[in-house]
């Protein structure tokens, strides 16, 4: 197993405490200082765009119950220079960064392209930023940058016009990260067809509206939108960016867009939060033969996947005290959240959620991890979910390392 760690620096109400921005960067930088003393592999971190507690302001907020911000994070590569500066050994991943919002695609190239670029003037340097990539988790982060329905048709269309518009933004982003020169005429264009939607109803709808105002034009059985982004030829600089310097990772499980940014780059695949096991399985057997050569054979550490860890190694208590004592903390951590996010405590659903995650003494943990994953994986261990007690955060991660990892399968680096 290869073990990374995952940081979300949230600014939620805990027991009724909500730390100041200034805390919460403070006890960020004290963990990852302390993750890279260790020997964690990768640390990710989450990344969010515009104010969660703003939003609640609307009419459409999507979290509404939540207080304070689900992530301060807003820019990967600022925060990397800093933690690079502060760190030895640890790599820095991006959980995830949003394409579509901030100027969209090109502007995201531009500013991965500059950041590998001063990166890399360290002639000696090796550590990766492993680029995580999506289209954003809230619709309230994109509204702002046009990245909404521009008239009815599109609207009906949404749920799937929204992965067909990340598919166009990564084509555009990974062209643009390998230093093409092209205009928006050069890129695949976005194609509703009829194989896309769930019923035959829902198509039927979209197909009555073909053609209100600019809504596309008709080719075959489908319809082709314009772009949402409109560009002549364009060249994004710096040309000679360090890309061994990148590892991009795809913040989505649609095999359609797995596929795509490997015909540009070898580009692994971020496992969001709770996935079936159908799903990673079916994922690893697509990923063997789609993985873009230039990057050898796929490997299931490419698959970095999530785990909410709650251990208690305190030596003063026996085993079953530390396992009660690390399953109240789960308990606690996960009722809080849910409440925070939906505004009702859902009892299953805590429960689920509990057992969704991983808790108890060293020896449970390493039990329940042997368990749960296979011994190639790569585990983003969530040791702050809920939790702003930067000592209790800082306890867990060597509790982790000193008792736990060594039971645990290891994968040479």
């Amino acid at each position: 197993m290869k073990f990374d760690i995952f940081l979300s620096i949230c600014q939620t109400e805990v027991d009724g405490y909500l730390p100041s921005e200034r805390t919460m960067f403070e006890n960020f930088f004290d963990q990852v200082r302390l993750a890279d003393q260790l020997g964690f592999d990768i640390a990710w971190i989450a990344e969010s765009h515009l104010s969660c507690q703003v939003q609640k302001e609307n009419s459409e907020a999507v979290i509404p119950h939540f207080k304070g911000e689900i992530g301060l994070n807003t820019d990967i590569f600022q925060l990397a220079h800093k933690v690079f500066a502060q760190t030895k050994r640890i790599h820095i991943g991006s959980a995830i960064r949003n394409i579509l919002c901030n100027g969209g695609p090109l502007a995201h190239a531009e500013a991965a392209k500059t950041f590998l670029t001063l990166h890399g003037l360290d002639p000696h340097e090796q550590r990766k930023m492993h680029l995580g990539i999506a289209a954003g988790r809230f619709p309230f982060s994109n509204k702002p940058y046009g990245i909404k329905p521009r008239n009815v048709l599109e609207q009906k269309a949404w749920p799937v016009l929204k992965g067909l518009l990340f598919q166009q933004a990564l084509e555009i982003f990974m062209r643009a990260l390998k230093s093409e020169a092209f205009s928006v005429q050069d890129v695949s264009p976005i194609r509703l067809l009829p194989t896309q939607f769930r019923s035959r109803e829902e198509w039927r709808v979209v197909w009555s509206l073909r053609d209100e105002g600019e809504a596309g034009a008709l080719e075959d059985d489908g319809i082709v939108l314009p772009s949402f982004w409109d560009f002549e030829k364009v060249g994004v600089i710096p040309y000679e960016a360090p890309l061994h310097l990148l590892q991009v990772v795809l913040g989505s499980h649609d095999p359609e867009a797995q596929a795509l940014a490997n015909q540009y780059l070898p580009s692994w695949v971020f496992n969001l939060s709770i996935t079936p096991q159908m799903t990673i399985d079916a994922t690893h057997e697509r990923m063997a033969q789609n993985f873009h050569k230039s990057g050898g054979v796929w490997r299931r550490s490419y698959l970095p996947r999530t785990v909410l860890i709650f251990i208690n190694g305190d030596e003063t208590l026996g085993r079953l005290e530390q396992r009660a004592r690390a399953r109240a903390a789960a308990e606690n951590a996960i009722s809080n959240y849910w409440h925070a996010v939906e505004g009702t405590l859902d009892s299953k659903k805590i429960t689920e959620a509990v057992e969704n995650a991983v808790y108890g003494s060293p020896e449970d943990v390493a039990e329940q991890l042997k368990a749960k994953y296979h011994p190639q994986d790569r585990l983003m261990l969530w040791f702050d979910f809920n939790t702003h007690d930067n000592a209790a955060v800082k306890a867990s991660m060597e509790a982790f390392w000193y008792k736990c990892r060594p039971l645990l399968p290891q994968e040479d680096h």
